[in-house]
């Protein structure tokens, strides 16, 4: 009888491991870690200085966190220039961006 109720247990702890694992979990892990100071933990709300992130490109990723620059022909959804580039997340990048779609 135990085994009915400890083999769901099992199986809902070896999913959060999988999800924590793919590219989106460890994206996560990134934005909670280095996002959350600016951006809202939940990416589809604004934060205190910066603005809803939820559907960025994986471009407009990469020219913000590692450059400090927005694409070409991007318009701002905020007019400030705050953010500083983090580049040592250049390795991190597809994850985030996993996470962030």
């Amino acid at each position: 009888m135990r085994g009915l109720f400890v083999l769901p247990a099992v199986a809902l702890v070896l999913a959060a491991c999988a999800e924590n694992g793919s590219p989106a979990g460890r994206g996560r892990q990134v934005y909670l870690a280095q996002c959350t100071a600016c951006h809202n933990s939940d990416p589809s709300r604004d934060g205190p200085l910066g603005p809803a992130v939820k559907g960025s490109s994986r471009e407009l990723l990469e020219a913000r966190v590692l450059r400090g620059t927005y694409p070409p022909g991007y318009r701002p959804k905020r007019a400030t220039a705050v953010m500083q580039p983090m580049p040592q997340l250049a390795s991190a990048l597809d994850d985030l961006a996993a996470f962030l779609r």
